[in-house]
């Protein structure tokens, strides 16, 4: 079976190399004629771990290839995954234009019978909306092809996105005709350990289970982390609470950990779009507005803590950043918090040194000059009055204490995700400032 994806973003190569891993026969496509030259030489243009291998091993074996004609991409195809970015507009809002893009180069270009999958993050209505493209691109051409349109939300998390696509908790998949449910079914049988895996729905709840999974996940953050600013207040722990209510199995620990507040492509962009949704129909979500409110006050945590430590002297002071990653396991720089704090330490005045493991090259093209990009992790810690740690990476788990003390001009640390324990910090000489 041949099948098409339409977008060489993150989600449209994992896609692309996990279907063809199981055999079938995938066409990728993008316009960006550098990406497909690079894709085609064996080159990954994003950081995920596991799918430079699985490109490349696809492709060599015949079964992954990638083009700039659509019309190539298409013939033969029975299914069409559209993949393309939704950026965030300016009220908030999902930018659909390029789902809308593609669904007129494919009403235009089909030569056949075709089930459109809407796998791009889009607001509800969206695939009723690329239905209707296709059949007024279809009508102007006369053309009496027989085309459906899914919903097929992605459910991938950065650092561990093959994972989540080749064992996934559960793939939903919204369909209105019978052919279109069968052929999903058929396309996703090789990933389904279970039959419960499988959930088909009306288009519009799979479209909106997308948006609220991710909003459910930030609620959880934020709420932990308001309870964390309390915790300071009161003298509580949030690892002792945190640890206390995710025994309880109505409630669970996933996304239960404190910290200086996430980022990355999904959760600030779906949250906004979720509002954004409400306010078309004359709704609110007042619960996501109250989520988004303290995720931003959350960011701003850090750079609080360390000003008052210096009781707001912080011209001339040099501070490291360990982690600038919205989280491990990506180079993504999207709403990064480590951003934030950069910016706001460069704007008191301060020197920031700064090391990430993977993501310096992306924020070296947003900070520029501004910062010293360090080789490493001590390097990055040399001369410096203070240590934020931003991105929990593994590498930072478990410093060497001494030679650490030894760089830095003053034993402070900054933990934005509580990895570090109270007692080894203290018994290695530092001062140790937690989230909660």
């Amino acid at each position: 079976m041949k099948i098409s994806v339409i977008g060489s973003g993150y989600v449209g190569l994992v896609t692309a190399a996990c279907f063809a891993e199981t055999g079938l026969d995938v066409w990728c496509m993008d316009m960006d004629e550098a990406k497909i030259a690079d894709l085609r030489a064996g080159l990954c243009p994003i950081y995920e771990p596991g799918l430079p291998e699985l490109l490349r091993r696809n492709a060599e074996e015949g079964r992954l290839h990638f083009s700039t004609s659509l019309a190539e991409v298409l013939s033969g195809s029975e299914a069409a995954f559209i993949a393309v970015g939704t950026p965030e507009g300016e009220d908030g809002s999902a930018d659909i234009r390029y789902v809308r893009n593609a669904a007129h180069s494919v009403g235009r270009l089909m030569t056949g019978d075709l089930v459109v999958v809407v796998k791009s993050t889009v607001p509800v209505g969206t695939s009723a909306e690329v239905e209707n493209i296709l059949h007024e691109e279809l009508d102007l051409r006369g053309a009496d092809f027989c085309v459906d349109v899914a919903s097929n939300p992605e459910f991938l998390k950065e650092g561990h996105a093959v994972n989540d696509f080749m064992v996934p908790d559960r793939v939903i998949v919204g369909a209105e005709s019978e052919r279109a449910r069968a052929l999903m079914a058929a396309i996703y049988r090789p990933f389904l350990h279970s039959e419960d895996c499988l959930l088909i729905m009306d288009r519009a709840s799979s479209e909106l289970t997308k948006y609220t999974a991710n909003a459910m996940l930030a609620t959880r953050i934020s709420f932990m982390n308001d309870i964390a600013n309390l915790c300071e207040k009161v003298g509580a722990s949030v690892d002792m609470v945190r640890m206390g209510i995710g025994m309880d199995r109505r409630i669970g620990s996933s996304f239960l950990q404190a910290g200086c507040g996430y980022g990355g492509s999904c959760f600030p962009k779906d949250v906004k779009a979720l509002i954004a949704t409400a306010a078309r129909h004359g709704s609110s979500l007042s619960v996501l507005e109250a989520v988004e409110k303290v995720n931003e006050a959350q960011k701003k945590v850090l750079f609080a803590k360390i000003s008052r430590h210096f009781h707001g002297a912080l011209a001339g002071r040099t501070v490291a950043v360990w982690g600038l990653a919205f989280k491990p396991g990506t180079d993504d720089m999207r709403e990064a918090p480590s951003l934030t704090l950069i910016r706001a330490l460069l704007d008191a005045g301060c020197s920031v040194r700064v090391f990430d493991p993977v993501a310096m090259e992306k924020a070296r093209a947003l900070l520029g000059h501004d910062v010293f990009f360090a080789d490493d992790m001590y390097d990055a810690a040399c001369g410096a009055e203070a240590l934020a740690l931003v991105t929990e990476w593994e590498q930072f788990r478990l410093p060497d204490w001494t030679r650490l003390r030894d760089l830095m001009q003053a034993p402070v640390i900054f933990d934005g995700r509580n990895i570090f324990g109270v007692e080894e910090t203290k018994n290695a000489g530092f001062t140790l400032y937690r989230i909660g």
